[in-house]
């Protein structure tokens, strides 16, 4: 069994066609979307990250406001900085770039954001929606991986989905979405981490396994019931070479799978600039 891949940049650019078709709409109307972006520090993977969703953006239609602070930057000059974008009725959504330098409280600084303008979905009041099943902004990993595995007909309603991994942007609001009734969701959701017992036991049970725990190769071919969907969605650096959860060998075994590289990512960032586009479409 060699496994199909599940091609993130393929579905991610039918998405940005759809978006920079209502993009235009917006603009046409004298609203055009405006999303303002934050980057505190020299790191340079963020810088590199940043850059590649102000290209996106640039696709679409979406106007970017950018903001670059040195790494002498205060919790106070960051703060600063998200006020003005929370008054400013040209920015509609904002993301803020993390990891943050040391010194700054990265929980104060995202609780900072207007929730009508987290484009990452992550506001505690937005994440409260969520757990609601209220309609708001959908943290954008998971909410990529839903739309990437329906975009194959990958079978998930009914099935058992094992996650691993916990994390604030991807495992625990991904259990909630999947676990929902809705269309693409409405599974058995296991969530399980690197600090339980026998993990193999358990996602040898899965219909679909996502990987999200950022430990390179963590899930291997002994893993995987044949017929499975896996799908990689943490990552690691060896060098500099950017590692999957998964390991190669798992693609022998697997109905589905995401490629290394071009999988979850492209989807992540198309969910963004869909969350961009509704925050300026809700804005009368």
């Amino acid at each position: 069994m060699t496994a199909e891949l599940l091609d993130g940049e393929r579905v991610a650019g039918r998405i940005k066609m759809e978006l920079a078709d209502r993009a235009a709409r917006l603009a046409a109307a004298g609203r055009p979307v405006g999303l303002g972006t934050v980057l505190v520090g020299d790191d340079g993977p963020s810088a590199k990250y940043v850059a590649m969703k102000h290209a996106d953006c640039e696709e679409v239609g979406i106007s970017s406001f950018h903001e670059h602070l040195g790494s002498g930057a205060t919790q106070a000059d960051v703060e600063v900085l998200i006020d003005r974008f929370n008054e400013d009725p040209l920015v509609h959504s904002i993301l803020v770039q993390l990891p943050l330098p040391a010194g700054i409280n990265e929980e104060q600084i995202l609780l900072r954001i207007d929730p009508a303008k987290d484009v990452d979905g992550l506001h505690p009041t937005n994440l409260g929606r969520l757990v609601m099943g209220a309609p708001g902004p959908l943290p954008c990993t998971p909410a990529g991986i839903v739309e990437l595995l329906a975009a194959y007909q990958v079978p998930v309603e009914g099935k058992h989905v094992v996650i691993i991994g916990r994390g604030l942007t991807i495992g625990r609001p991904l259990a909630l979405l999947l676990a929902m009734r809705r269309p693409g969701c409405n599974a058995a959701v296991t969530v399980v981490h690197t600090g339980v017992d026998d993990m193999a036991r358990l996602t040898r049970q899965a219909d679909v396994i996502v990987a999200a725990a950022g430990v390179a190769g963590l899930v291997t071919a002994d893993m995987v019931r044949p017929g499975a969907a896996v799908v990689g969605a943490g990552t690691s650096w060896s060098g500099k070479k950017l590692m999957s959860d998964v390991a190669d060998d798992v693609a022998a075994v697997a109905r589905w799978i995401t490629p290394r590289i071009g999988g979850v990512g492209p989807m992540t960032r198309a969910m963004l600039l869909r969350n961009a586009v509704l925050a300026a479409e809700k804005v009368r």
